[in-house]
């Protein structure tokens, strides 16, 4: 026998060959089993309440089915596996509800719907999950932020621009930047949840059905805020997948940003930051190194994540406006992951800022070098002196270059010898004092008090306002999660 005529004898002659059974079958019931499991069970419960509340079946009939599917829901899921005799998941739990309470009324639970709306519908509950999850986490580590901002508001540091040297600011006012932009990540996060929290169930596989039905109901039932409207929309639509991978992918983008700051900020030659005993590894051979391990899985998990995210986006793109399976079960997985490996980086990064300890002697130290405070001078002469700025700005850059070419610091030039450097251009002279605030740090930050600026009582001001917002968001965050929580609990118990 050659090659192929063995491989067609192994394959068998009917749906589904060995080779689809094996590649495809087995590892989609898996993912099903291990992550759709519990929406299944709720859609199944919501539906026959529906059904029964509609008169479409008795309501001593839903009774016996809410139990047999209760009884059924209880299945140890570790003992689930896959088996030839059913296509996937939701074939088996029907044959063994059907084993509860016989088969007429087993196959009325179908009534009125299709695993088209069926399949969206656990999709969108599982996600629900995934980004209430993720908002949460995003909240506690928004919290370790803020923490750090209000304890280092007066923390000099040096700015970069293009990776150089550029202007004193506040480690408060860095964190404080951080913080807003995250908060801007958790808001496209909360819009991704509110494209996902609504209900397709009811179109059925795509043009609903002639049963009386209440497509409000189930929505009602399950804890979405609303219905897809158009059926066909309900099925079709892959928005709500879109928007969910580019939320992720963006919260991880920008989070991934800053956590390359940290490595850099905790290398010797830096020396800003230490992580904390609990998040660093020593070497196998080198015992002095403090390896930031948990920074750096950070920054590994944070791009994985964009990774998962940008993949579902790619099985979208170009694919036909109707029901397909490359926006299901293949596709699903990623974006499980996303989250799985966003909340990582979250759980991780909120362990090393809780615990960050910081050098602010030399950050105050490297933020009184390289220049950065010479704008100041420029600003000097234009404020007090009425040079106009491009002027201004010439005297200030050949004070820097000079500075450079003799390598010194603004701080090693006596007052005498850069009023020489000023007078090469115009007449002026500036004090002592004057000199003093052109070369602080302190000053440079707080003279630039304008909203938004790095000044310490500006940046107390917006993380008080920030601290009253938080607050508002993490009360709405645990009204919306207590309240599907008791949805969920009634669904669960519910007699007919």
């Amino acid at each position: 026998m050659n090659k192929h005529h063995e491989f067609l004898k192994n394959e068998g002659n009917a749906f589904p060959g060995k080779t689809y059974i094996e590649e495809l079958l087995k590892p989609i019931f898996n993912d099903q089993r291990d992550f759709l499991f519990e929406a299944m069970f709720d859609i199944h419960r919501a539906h026959v309440i529906m059904l029964s509340e509609q008169q479409i079946i008795k309501r001593d009939e839903a009774k016996i089915m809410l139990v047999g599917i209760e009884k059924v829901a209880k299945t140890d899921i570790t003992q689930i596996s896959y088996d030839p005799r059913y296509e996937d998941l939701f074939f088996m739990m029907e044959a063994k509800i059907a084993e509860e309470i016989g088969e007429e009324l087993a196959g009325k639970i179908h009534i009125g719907r299709s695993r088209n709306d069926m399949g969206v519908a656990m999709y969108r509950l599982v996600l629900r999950e995934h980004l209430l999850q993720l908002i949460g986490n995003g909240y506690r580590l928004s919290e370790a932020l803020l923490e750090q901002s209000e304890r280092h508001v007066e923390t000099y540091m040096t700015a970069y621009t293009h990776t150089q040297p550029a202007q004193p600011t506040t480690l408060g006012h860095y964190f404080l930047a951080i913080y807003d932009i995250f908060q801007r990540d958790m808001k496209r996060l909360w819009s991704a949840y509110e494209t996902v929290n609504q209900s397709p169930l009811g179109a059925a596989a795509l043009a609903t059905t002639g049963f009386p039905i209440s497509r409000s109901r189930t929505a009602e039932l399950l804890g979405f805020d609303r219905m897809v409207e158009n059926s066909y929309d309900s099925i079709a639509g892959a928005d709500y997948l879109l928007e969910t991978a580019t939320a992720i992918m963006t919260c991880m983008v920008n989070t991934g940003r800053w956590i390359q700051d940290f490595l850099l900020y905790v290398t010797r030659e830096f020396d800003a930051f230490k992580v904390a005993d609990p998040y660093v590894q020593v070497s196998s051979i080198m015992p002095q190194k403090r390896n930031p391990v948990s920074v750096e899985h950070s920054r590994s998990l944070a791009s994985s994540s964009v990774g998962e995210a940008l993949a579902a986006i790619q099985m979208i793109h170009n694919t036909p406006y109707g029901d397909i399976v490359d926006t299901e079960d293949d596709l699903q997985p990623h974006l499980y992951r996303a989250f799985a490996k966003a909340n990582r980086v979250m759980k991780l990064m909120y362990a090393v800022i809780s615990t960050l300890q910081v050098n602010k002697g030399h950050l105050k130290a490297m933020s009184e070098k390289s220049c950065i405070t010479i704008t100041e001078l420029a600003d000097t002469l234009t404020r007090n002196y009425d040079i106009n700025f491009r002027k201004a700005h010439a005297i200030a850059s050949q004070i820097a270059q000079r500075t450079c070419q003799e390598q010194k610091e603004l701080s090693d030039w006596k007052i005498e010898e850069i009023n020489s450097i000023i007078q090469e251009f115009i007449d002026v002279s500036l004090t002592e004092d004057e000199w003093k605030n052109i070369i602080s740090p302190e000053y440079f930050v707080r003279i630039r008090c304008i909203q938004g600026g790095p000044n310490p009582d500006e940046v107390r001001r917006m993380i008080a306002e920030r601290k009253r917002c938080l607050g508002e968001r993490l009360h709405e965050y645990e009204q919306i999660g207590d309240e599907l929580i008791k949805k969920m609990k009634l669904l669960r118990v519910f007699l007919v």
